[in-house]
């Protein structure tokens, strides 16, 4: 199975976590699958994530006290393997896990993906239970030492003893049998732990085993420069930063972060900027709020992602989806760039602007992003900057606005509002 043949381009969906935090239930999924084969499914939008703890009882029940509630109960399998919590996830009773829920995406022409955490139950390994295919125990694989710094369920493993495969392998072949299409494993990809970077190379295997087609996507970031080949080889998505939030700091960041990590995108390959903190947030946080991106901001983010080619994760809750956000959304000029474009390259980055350039795949066409940062509302780029002769001759179309602009001459001068964007589309007239 190649990894680079069935997800050649960045994965769009949803993920639970930025409205639902760990309190997610199978009510919630449900809704949110349905609007988006309504509504989105047409505009390319097709994952359903059910993000961290859908394994855990009491979720939230605390949350004044702790994000995971330390050592909470946890529904699991007599060989360690994690099951949805019956209490958020009725359709899990009777062992059937997430089949159903699965089942009926599917039906709706939609992929279904869950968040893993990196290792194995600390619970699993206190009551030494047997792993499937092995001659092993849970407590012979798990290492007590490497334990993630905000996440008290899981130890890590011990990757190259007898039974650590084995029970990755275990996992990957229920989830397999689920229906999964999309495994989000978190306390991986930075590789604070020293055996995170084998058990990326563990799971890539146990997901080859399984003979289906499963998108990994390795977080939280940033990333490692330095292991670009690691991720590369054995996952299809990679964190760049931290959690991405609606902060106007963390989007300047992530001018630098993409520039870094530009000549690593490729197909069944892409370096994942985080979710879109749009529209309705942050209830299972404590308080359902608007994302704090002005308009402007947001067009922003839109467009880096989709010019960079990040995998595209909408965190609101979709179904009190604003029109103003839906639109956002929905601009198919836009989001085209996620399949069409190549070769995005920042070509100027200073205090005030950032200047990207791409290329389609069919060379009929290039693409131009005029980003305003700070200070100065008037950019100014000239064709010989972006590797053109001259504007002269070229049909200028902005996508977000629909305008078409002629230029006569080898210089473009855009005003721009506040942290705001002109994207075109350069053609040859």
């Amino acid at each position: 199975m190649d990894k680079n043949k069935f997800a050649i381009n960045p994965p769009m969906g949803w993920n639970s976590y930025d409205y639902y935090d760990t309190t997610v239930t199978e009510m919630d999924v449900r809704n949110n699958a349905i609007y988006m084969a309504e509504h989105l499914k047409k505009h390319g939008w097709e994952y359903i994530v059910v993000d961290i703890q859908w394994y855990a009882y009491g979720t939230g029940s605390k949350r004044d006290q702790y994000q995971y509630i330390p050592f909470s109960k946890m529904a699991m399998d007599e060989y360690g393997r994690l099951l949805p919590c019956p209490e958020r996830f009725p359709c899990s009773e009777n062992g059937k896990g997430f089949a159903p829920l699965a089942e009926e995406i599917h039906r709706l022409g939609l992929k279904f993906g869950i968040h893993i955490m990196r290792g194995i139950p600390r619970e699993a390994a206190h009551r030494h239970l047997p792993i499937l295919g092995s001659k092993h125990t849970a407590n012979e694989i798990a290492d007590p030492s490497s334990i993630c710094s905000w996440n008290p369920d899981m130890y890590g493993i011990r990757p190259d003893v007898s039974g650590a495969q084995e029970y990755y392998n275990s996992i990957l072949k229920l989830y397999a049998s689920w229906g999964v299409d999309f495994i989000k494993c978190d306390d991986i990809c930075r590789m604070d732990m020293p055996s995170a970077k084998k058990e990326i190379e563990l799971l890539h295997n146990a997901i080859v085993n399984t003979g289906r087609e499963i998108v990994l996507s390795l977080s939280p970031g940033p990333a490692k420069l330095s292991e670009a080949w690691q991720y590369e080889t054995y996952a299809n998505m990679w964190r760049i930063t931290d959690d991405f939030w609606d902060k106007w700091e963390l989007l300047l960041q992530m001018f630098e972060r993409c520039e870094h990590w530009q000549y690593h995108v490729g197909e069944g390959c892409f370096p994942d900027c985080d979710m879109l903190p749009v529209g309705k947030l942050g209830k299972g946080f404590g308080k359902e709020r608007d994302t704090n991106f002005t308009k402007e901001e947001q067009k922003t983010m839109m467009t880096l992602w989709c010019l960079f080619r990040s995998p595209m994760m909408l965190g609101a809750e979709l179904t009190k989806l604003d029109d103003w956000t839906f639109s956002l959304i929905t601009n198919d000029d836009v989001l085209k760039l996620l399949t069409v474009s190549r070769n995005a390259r920042q070509v100027r980055r200073d205090e005030y602007t950032a200047i990207w350039r791409a290329d389609d795949c069919s060379q009929k066409c290039s693409y131009l992003a005029l980003f305003h940062l700070s200070g100065e509302h008037t950019i100014e780029v000239s064709a010989k900057e972006l590797g053109l002769e001259t504007f002269v001759g070229k049909q200028l179309t902005e996508l977000w606005t629909k305008e078409s602009i002629k230029e006569n001459s080898d210089h473009l001068t855009i005003t721009l509002p506040e942290h705001g964007v002109s994207l075109f589309q350069i053609k040859t007239i």
